[in-house]
């Protein structure tokens, strides 16, 4: 006669079960993290492979902090790019963008600013800039580090702008791009931000539907 002692009881079995099925959840659980990690590798693939506009796929230092900034995400907004300078006759034109993005933000524009010295007329540090900006017009609007607007030590974004276009003749050059991220127009210094022509392609910019490709 077998000994009863040896025989597995239920409730040991009932154990061993749980125990299996939580090792099982576990691995379950862990396969599960393993694969929302890749989810955010997976979108920046998506958008080098074409989500967004190869006008807007590229990165600028933000004049604040030099944190790098990607200008993807402003894909499907109306953008309107403006050199700008501390020390210049249109340096007003800040109130004038300040408020035009105030106006319109909430329809989907967004004008980003580069403060640039190829005019030299913006001698300033970043810091420097970053409070006149702030401190004399109040600017809200996206603003990037000193840089390069024109010739051949200008930045990816107004080289192409400018090869679209025309390159910045002075301070203050404005570049509307339309939501499908394709250039609408250039528009010289003398072009103030409430102008007729700049607020006529304007508005036909923000009405026109997103459609990136």
């Amino acid at each position: 006669m077998k000994n009863p002692c040896l025989r597995p009881s239920r409730t040991l079995k009932i154990k061993n079960c749980l125990r299996s099925l939580t090792l099982g959840l576990s691995s379950l659980a862990m396969i599960i993290a393993l694969n929302a990690a890749s989810i955010p590798s997976a979108a920046a693939s998506a958008s080098a492979a074409g989500i967004c506009p190869s006008l807007l796929n590229q990165s600028f230092p933000k004049l604040q902090d030099d944190s790098a900034q990607s200008l993807c995400q402003y894909a499907g907004k109306v953008v309107l790019v403006v050199n700008t300078a501390s020390y210049c006759g249109f340096t007003s034109q800040y109130d004038g963008l300040e408020k035009l993005y105030s106006q319109h933000k909430d329809q989907g524009l967004v004008v980003l600013g580069f403060p640039s010295n190829d005019f030299s007329q913006e001698p300033g540090t970043n810091q420097e800039i970053a409070a006149f900006c702030t401190n004399t017009f109040a600017v809200k609007f996206p603003m990037f580090a000193k840089t390069n607007v024109k010739g051949p030590k200008a930045n990816p974004l107004f080289a192409e702008l400018s090869r679209l276009a025309e390159p910045p003749g002075w301070n203050f050059h404005k570049y509307l791009i339309g939501r499908d991220g394709r250039l609408v127009g250039s528009y010289s210094s003398m072009v103030g931000p409430q102008s007729r022509s700049l607020r006529r392609d304007l508005d036909k910019a923000l009405a026109a539907p997103a459609a990136i490709k």
